[in-house]
């Protein structure tokens, strides 16, 4: 690709641009912005477009500066929003300004030798704003007739909730923002969703006025499904980053699942294959969509990036289990994960101590079986795993021994017919 424009363009990412930035990256690296708000202790999947944005810029030479919204984080962004965010103490913004940092490294390499990313927290000049000063030097050169036009901003009024002057300032002080990087680290572009055009040509005319020079814009997509509803929720709400919020499984089955109308579409949102691997998966995948080779990929490529090759490994192996793998290596949280929507029940511990339950017995608990006699023949018919592993013989009883961890205890009729025995 000849500029980091065109990878952007192929693979659907670029929304809008300023005049004169192709121009601008064909002769020179440039340093960019994209701020990422802290109303969470955790960053989640719609945040990987612009994790992978920045990213991106910096394999082309240019330095990504990540700005965590430590100050804007205690106003709250409009865009996008139908009413106003509660806000949070500025202990809360701190601490989630540091959970945020760490993920970071995981997409943006700050110990490059040539163009190292930085992480700048915005609370460092806006905490110590004085208001005289911020109205004075800053309010001045945007005018309210100018902040109306924008559609965060007119989306808001027309709405019954209406807007606060604390969200109405938020597009003046994410000008000021764009303004003070450009000053102090030579940041010349900011970044974002197609949602922040109007808080991003702001800036740029608030550099015009204040430093006479030029600076410059670049927006992505909104990332939707291809039904038009919203990406990043799974049927159990928001995919987080954070593997304690989010398991490494449950995040991994969220992008095995992706319909094949958005599989191959996803691939060059959220990974770095080559356009050639692509048109490959999804030439595979159109010819045997049963095998599902765009979202297999997708899956684990993002799982990889997100969370490493050892959370990769065990998410995977967690998914064979639901396919008679082994559950052996698997811990309780794993066991917990994988079966969590599967039918339950919970036997006393001291029902398996000694000589344990009696394997007919606990079928009949769990209801996989209708009576003792229907118990022994589908055992002796072979149709009856515990844990996954075959067992034929009807005089079988269960103890802690076979239990995963001392919690739990996976009974299976078939193929697909899971039971969990939870220990009290």
């Amino acid at each position: 690709m000849a500029t980091i424009l065109d990878e952007l363009h192929w693979r659907g990412l670029l929304y809008d641009s300023s005049d004169g930035l192709a121009e601008v990256l064909t002769r020179e690296h440039v340093t960019l912005y994209i701020g990422f708000d802290p109303s969470a202790s955790s960053l989640h999947i719609g945040h990987l477009v612009p994790l992978l944005t920045l990213a991106r810029f910096q394999r082309f030479g240019h330095t990504p500066i990540a700005l965590a919204g430590g100050g804007t984080g205690l106003i709250g962004d409009p865009s996008g929003r139908t009413q106003e965010r509660q806000l949070l103490s500025k202990a809360q913004v701190e601490e989630n300004v540091e959970a945020i940092k760490r993920q970071l490294a995981r997409f943006i390499d700050f110990n490059a030798q040539a163009n190292p990313a930085r992480l700048i927290n915005n609370a460092d000049w806006l905490t110590r704003l004085s208001l005289m000063d911020f109205l004075r030097d800053t309010g001045k050169h945007l005018t309210v007739n100018y902040m109306l036009a924008k559609d965060s901003v007119r989306s808001r009024l027309s709405s019954e909730t209406g807007i606060s002057f604390t969200e109405f300032s938020y597009m003046l002080l994410q000008a000021y923002d764009f303004a003070y990087l450009f000053e102090h680290h030579g940041c010349t572009l900011q970044a974002g969703g197609s949602d922040q055009w109007g808080n991003i040509t702001a800036g740029i005319e608030l550099i015009r006025r204040v430093h006479g020079k030029k600076a410059y814009g670049v927006v992505y997509p909104l990332v939707t499904k291809a039904d038009g509803t919203k990406f990043g929720k799974s049927e159990t709400g928001t995919v987080w980053l954070d593997a304690q919020r989010t398991s490494p499984y449950r995040f991994y089955q969220f992008w095995y699942n992706t319909d094949d109308t958005d599989a191959v579409r996803y691939l060059k949102y959220f990974t770095s294959l080559t356009a050639a691997e692509i048109q490959g998966l999804e030439q595979e995948t159109a010819a045997q969509p049963e095998r599902r080779a765009a979202q297999l990929h997708l899956a684990r490529e993002v799982t990889r990036l997100v969370h490493g090759d050892a959370a990769l490994a065990r998410a995977e192996e967690a998914a064979r289990a639901l396919f008679g793998g082994v559950l052996s290596s698997l811990t309780a949280s794993d066991v917990q994960d994988i079966f969590d929507d599967v039918p339950s029940i919970t036997v006393p511990r001291h029902d398996l101590e000694g000589d344990g339950l009696a394997l007919v017995d606990a079928l009949l608990r769990c209801g996989i079986a209708t009576s003792k006699s229907d118990a022994r023949r589908a055992i002796e018919g072979g149709g009856i795993y515990v844990n996954n592993l075959q067992h034929a013989d009807a005089g079988r009883r269960l103890t802690l021994n076979d239990s995963i961890d001392g919690q739990f205890i996976v009974l299976r009729k078939g193929r697909k017919n899971y039971h969990l025995m939870r220990l009290a």
